[in-house]
């Protein structure tokens, strides 16, 4: 496995502030064929027009402005950081219409840029968002999914999905419902309780092996494997709530479609019209309780204990904010149910087949080994290359046990300019 050396520095600007002030930057605003609104900024060198473009993007998170922008530039690449039509809302997040939203970037960069070459930078949840985007463009249509997975539109049938030439995966999950899946907290036994527990299922239970962080906890295989399993039937308990909820929308639009709907009374009328409209928002409480955030013998590494969002989940677990807390039914099922969602890097990466680069990071708390291991192991490209970054948190920080080797996006950016530069051309 290539590894950038340690001691390696890179003169390109570390901050984003420190971008050169000559870089050409064209903000966009892109409408998808479903007249969905999404924006960007292509950033260009001072001179010269690349042939090769990256472009990132993340189902919900700001990647306009991006770390690794600066880099790419600096090393003689187009950079084009995209914010989908979901820019902070996971809410209502359908993944099929982030599909959409790909597509009118991609197309925008090859036929009104030119660029020849269009590089796929799927950074954390942006990794199985273009492993599924790209699996969808590949397959021919009429094989495509024809709805997401609550029902309705859209029918990716029906819509142009231009390709893109490479992927690179960095500290990419293996989707975001699979990752939720794995912090559900197993214990949760009333859907509507924050607070109601089973003491038998809490993994911050100290008869279970729990200890305060920054302890180490320690957790027995019996109870990592009865863990696991509720995790699972509690998703599809929540799977089932979505569908209730769905169905209930779906019988006020087929009031709406009787033959005597349009002569019954304005109350009824009303009724029926407003409940296919309402959505019924749900909220998962408790979405902090992963087993590995606190047991560092499950799938080691240099991670510290704790997740991305807390160095305490099992105080954050009880806090109003995390993944996936307030959503949609058809969100939920579409993008943050790790049994219905179709956005999985296990279904999607053996049909992404253009030159695959996939990277880890060894001290990321979210984001795993195996994980990792299993998206290069899926992969059905035939030029992919596996990488770790020592010293690297999820977001390619100083952090774990090896933080001390300093910031590691110089050592990151070393391998991925040097790694597209090898399979496309700058200029």
């Amino acid at each position: 496995m290539p590894k950038a050396p340690a001691d390696y520095q890179l003169r390109y600007p570390i901050d984003f502030g420190d971008i050169d002030p000559s870089i050409r930057q064209l903000p966009v605003q892109l409408y998808a064929a479903d007249f969905g609104k999404s924006r960007g900024i292509l950033y260009t060198p001072a001179t010269g027009k690349p042939r090769t473009v990256v472009i990132m993007a993340h189902p919900r998170a700001d990647f306009s402005t991006h770390y690794s922008i600066p880099y790419w530039v600096e090393a003689g690449f187009a950079a084009f950081g995209f914010n989908t039509r979901y820019l902070n809302n996971d809410a209502m997040m359908l993944h099929e219409n982030l599909l959409l939203d790909l597509a009118a970037g991609i197309r925008f960069l090859r036929e009104e840029q030119g660029f020849e070459k269009i590089v796929m930078l799927g950074n954390s949840g942006g990794g199985s968002l273009f492993a599924y985007y790209d699996s969808q463009a590949r397959t021919p249509a009429g094989n495509r999914v024809t709805a997401p997975p609550g029902g309705g539109p859209p029918n990716l049938n029906k819509f142009d999905l231009p390709t893109a030439d490479g992927y690179v995966a960095l500290a990419a999950h293996p989707g975001q419902g699979m990752v939720l899946a794995s912090c559900l907290d197993a214990a949760v036994v009333d859907e509507s309780d924050p607070l109601a527990s089973d003491p038998a299922l809490d993994m911050y239970d100290e008869r279970n092996g729990f200890k305060t962080p920054p302890a180490e906890s320690r957790y027995a295989q019996d109870f990592v494997d009865r863990y696991r399993a509720a995790q699972l039937a509690r998703c599809a308990r929540v799977d089932a709530i979505a569908r209730r909820h769905i169905a209930d929308a779906s019988h006020g639009r087929v009031a709406m479609r009787a033959p005597d709907f349009a002569g019954s009374s304005a109350d009824n009328r009303n009724y029926f019209a407003r409940r296919a409209m309402a959505p019924t928002y749900m909220i998962v409480y408790r979405t902090q309780a992963n087993l590995n955030y606190l047991d560092l013998s499950i799938d080691p590494s240099e991670r510290a204990t704790g997740s991305i969002i807390s160095p305490r989940p099992d105080l954050a677990n009880y806090s109003p904010f995390g993944l996936g807390r307030i959503v949609t039914p058809d969100a939920w099922l579409s993008t943050w149910s790790g049994l219905s969602s179709y956005a999985r890097m296990a279904s999607n990466l053996p049909k992404v087949t253009v030159p695959t680069l996939v990277v880890g990071a060894n001290g990321d708390q979210d984001i795993f080994n195996s994980d990792v291991r299993g998206e290069f192991e899926a992969s059905g490209a035939s030029d992919k290359t596996l990488a770790f970054i020592e010293g690297a948190d999820h977001f390619m920080r100083a952090g774990g046990t090896k933080a001390h080797l300093g910031d590691p996006r110089p050592r990151l950016m070393k391998l991925l300019t040097e790694w597209t530069r090898e399979r496309f051309a700058v200029s």
